[in-house]
């Protein structure tokens, strides 16, 4: 784990992400609140592209809880089935839907505690949706984001929770809103698990990772 990159260094480096992306965006299609929270919950242990594959269509016959609830169960699985846990995952969109339905009109709640209440909604996809649909600046810590925080050194911490503390602790406060975006794009494009591209890194010089590839 490398140590905390001190402020000024940060500042460095998001302004460096920000010149070269002004504005990242996640890449998980969705039309609204509802369709972001299905979609993030199935992009557990599947990748993005998998899964706007599948909710291409699914999307457009269920894009409301009330939608998903009238197409049912197994008609959800016939789009999902391409996807990792389909079937669990299944369960646990019907059940967020007729929660949604039930004790929230329909609308997706914004509070975090309301949606880590929902089957299959942790706290990371409850961050996703805060920060994407609501621009609250909530960090989604992923696989990607944790390597990199401790690889480098902007958020080192021993569990995912340690780590989004860090970059809210420490990533200067006009970099908050888009920091995960910026970080989960670096880490599935450039610094990568196995062989990182550090010869095209934008902010090579100021990663404490020591085993840089040239």
């Amino acid at each position: 784990m490398a140590k905390q990159l001190d402020f000024q260094t940060l500042r460095t480096i998001f302004t460096t992400f920000q010149a070269s992306d002004a504005h990242p965006k996640g890449e998980l299609n969705h039309t609204n609140a509802y369709t972001l929270v299905v979609a993030v919950a199935l992009s557990a242990q599947a990748t993005d592209k998998g899964v706007n594959k599948a909710t291409e269509a699914l999307f457009r016959v269920a894009d409301t809880p009330q939608k998903m609830l009238d197409l049912g169960e197994d008609k959800l699985i016939e789009h999902i089935k391409t996807i990792g846990l389909y079937r669990n995952k299944a369960k646990n969109v019907m059940k967020l839907s007729r929660i949604l339905v039930d004790d929230y009109g329909g609308e997706v709640p914004n509070s975090r505690a309301a949606l880590v209440s929902l089957p299959g909604v942790g706290r990371k996809t409850a961050n996703v949706v805060l920060n994407m649909w609501w621009s609250h600046p909530a960090q989604a810590v992923d696989t990607h984001i944790f390597r990199i925080g401790n690889r480098s050194g902007i958020a080192p911490g021993k569990d995912v929770d340690a780590v989004e503390r860090a970059i809210e602790d420490n990533v200067p406060v006009e970099f908050q809103q888009h920091a995960h975006h910026w970080l989960i794009l670096h880490g599935r494009y450039i610094c990568v698990a196995r062989k990182p591209k550090c010869g095209i890194c934008v902010i090579r010089e100021y990663c404490q990772y020591e085993d840089k590839i040239h």
